[in-house]
Parts: C-alpha cells; structure tokens; sequence
C-alpha cells in the first residue's frame, strides 16, 4: 500500500505525507476531471488493468481503491 500511495500522492502532484489510506482521494483539493484521467492512467501504467468508470465512482477511499486493485490485477 505505501509503494500505491506514493504513486498516488505522485499523480495528484501532492506531498506524500499528506495521504492517507482512509482518506476520500475525491475530496482533495487537487481532485478534478484531470485527476480522474491521470489517476486510471497511473493505474493502468503500473497495475495493468483499466477499471471501468461505473466502478471506479464507487470506489471512495484510497484503501478501497488499492483493495480493488490488490483484488483485480493480473
């Protein structure tokens, strides 16, 4: 989870130490359209799967979106 949380914080151009696992990632002050985009593309890049955008809008805090990862890679 640090290694996500790093590439996370990374994308959303924020300091690592202000992201934590339980925090709702949609309500930081850098989220918006373009986070979304660069958000499923730095999964894609260093995941490899692309997660639908019907699931991803369910997906709410950081942990939820690693567990989701964690639970769908190849």
């Amino acid at each position: 989870m640090d290694k996500f949380t790093t590439i996370l914080a990374d994308a959303l151009e924020m300091d690592i130490a202000a992201v934590k696992g339980s925090d709702k990632f949609r309500e930081y002050e850098e989220w918006d359209s373009l986070a979304v985009l660069s958000v499923i593309a730095m999964i894609k890049q260093n995941y490899g799967i692309t997660i639908p955008r019907k699931e991803f809008d369910t997906l709410l805090t950081i942990e939820e979106l690693y567990s989701y990862i964690s639970a769908n890679k190849g």
